[in-house]
């Protein structure tokens, strides 16, 4: 079956917001190729081009795609099949009061890398670190309040989740008619963490396969990963503590939805299997994960 295109010249956004026009409207089960273009918007292509400070509007995510059929209370489900890196460099910056250690002396901001891609590598001062991109940009359009692309949320929005990638799976809270997907600011590799502010930044064509489950047999507030081996809910929040104790809540809901466990022995069996791990640190809000092996969780969408 042939893919169709969605192109960031058909559309971006920069804000997440409730009332969102859908420039393209997919059908369950569809298949779509999504060009993204750069967080930077091509501002940077060699070291001497540097990013003094955050951009008014940054990280364009490509959309917003309607899907037919998607209404509050559904979740949203889109297979990531392929992210392709689409040209042939990454940037990887520091910016002035953005960052882990922006406020370090050692520190210069702001600075700029440029990452050759080629071969299967981005090349970093000579070092090759393996392509291996990420999505770092996705979500659907909020319940009530709106959210610049540069902040996660409940929606998703700017998660910078190195399982966001692909041969896996994300779902998404249903909020609005048509969920209306949006996705960008690829990185062509990125550690957890992000500590700088970006990954090697870059375009990207993403291939995703995009369908609703209605009336899901358990009912999500924010983003689920699935990869071949793990559910994984993610959560952000102002301080790492908050994010952590949401993302563990999320978890203990999904096990005792699985195993018929109470509030006390969900948190018990949680400390016993997966685990939480960091996203990222640098924006607006911190995101982290919390990870279930498939052999203590089935398909918490399908009983």
């Amino acid at each position: 079956m042939a893919r169709t295109t969605v192109s960031h010249e058909d559309g971006v956004v920069y804000e997440f917001a409730p009332d969102l026009d859908g420039v393209y409207e997919a059908t369950p089960g569809e298949r779509l190729t999504i060009e993204t273009r750069d967080s930077l918007e091509g501002a940077v292509r060699t070291e001497d081009d540097v990013v003094e400070s955050v951009p008014e509007e940054v990280n364009a995510a490509t959309g917003p795609i309607a899907v037919e059929g998607a209404e509050p209370g559904d979740v949203l489900r889109v297979a990531i099949e392929e992210v392709r890196v689409a040209e042939d460099r990454g940037r990887v910056v520091t910016i002035d009061g953005f960052g882990l250690l922006h406020d370090r002396e050692e520190i210069e901001t702001p600075r700029t890398r440029i990452t050759p891609v080629e071969d299967g590598a981005v090349t970093f001062d000579g070092v090759e670190v393996p392509v291996e991109p990420v999505i770092g940009t996705i979500g659907v359009a909020p319940a009530a309040e709106s959210y610049s692309t540069l902040i996660p949320h409940d929606h998703g929005g700017n998660l910078d989740t190195t399982a966001i990638t692909g041969g896996n799976v994300a779902y998404f809270p249903v909020f609005q008619a048509g969920a209306m997907l949006a996705m960008g600011d690829c990185k062509a590799a990125m550690a957890d963490g992000e500590m700088c502010g970006t990954g090697a930044e870059t375009a990207t064509e993403i291939d995703v396969t995009v369908d609703v489950v209605a009336a899901p047999a358990t009912s999500i507030d924010r983003p689920v990963v699935e990869t071949p081996d793990e559910w994984t809910v993610l959560a952000s929040a102002e301080t790492m503590e908050e994010a952590c104790e949401t993302a563990n809540l999320d978890a203990m809901e999904l096990l005792a939805a699985e195993h018929g466990f109470d509030p006390t022995d969900a948190h018990l069996f949680s400390s016993l299997v997966g685990g939480l791990e960091i996203s990222q640190v640098v924006d607006p809000l911190v995101t982290v994960r919390n990870a279930i092996p498939k052999e203590y969780l089935d398909d918490p969408f399908d009983r």
